[in-house]
């Protein structure tokens, strides 16, 4: 069996239109559809999540913006 493989950007995720496909007119192929794997994107996706988690605890909510400042200096400064 020849493989030959193609990448495309889903445009329309209700169908998916190949083209200058190397095959004959008549021949019988076999369609595998694989997403391709981003791993930049699943730790961005895990990233947010965790903020969102991170944020939506109720210790955090009384959190001021001058004393997430104050760590930062603290931290910037090795304390």
């Amino acid at each position: 069996m020849n493989a030959y493989k193609k990448y495309i950007t889903i445009t329309d995720p209700k169908q998916i239109i190949l083209s200058d496909l190397p095959f004959a007119a008549g021949q019988r192929v076999e369609i595998i559809i694989l997403a391709e794997d981003n791993p930049r994107e699943s730790i961005s996706k895990k990233v947010r999540d965790l903020f969102d988690k991170t944020q939506s605890l109720p210790e955090v909510q009384n959190i001021t913006e001058s004393e997430i400042n104050a760590e930062i200096e603290a931290y910037r400064r090795g304390e």
